[in-house]
């Protein structure tokens, strides 16, 4: 379960965000992937960081079927998620 506590080393939440979507599509080795797994469960920003890629590929897989989104278009979805989870208004006007 997450500490909800950063690790002290930015450089581990960085390499585990680099390879996120490995994780998500399931594309790593075994040892990788424990690896990865242990680090989400003790820390919550990068756990939150994953839901969120996560359920935009999700979204876009539902939208679209097509595997990943074009940049801009993830960017947009992203935007509006984090405004949502910020209680900020969401544009529901502007197309994504």
């Amino acid at each position: 379960m997450s500490s909800g506590h950063p690790h002290e080393q930015k450089s581990e939440c960085s390499s585990v965000l680099d390879r996120l979507y490995e994780y998500i599509d399931d594309e790593m080795a075994d040892d990788d992937c424990a690896t990865i797994q242990a680090h989400l469960d003790d820390c919550a920003p990068c756990l939150a960081e994953y839901g969120l890629e996560q359920a935009v590929k999700s979204l876009v897989h539902r939208s679209c079927g097509c595997d990943t989104a074009p940049d801009q278009l993830r960017l947009k979805i992203l935007s509006k998620i984090r405004r949502a989870q910020d209680g900020l208004p969401v544009d529901s006007g502007e197309r994504v």
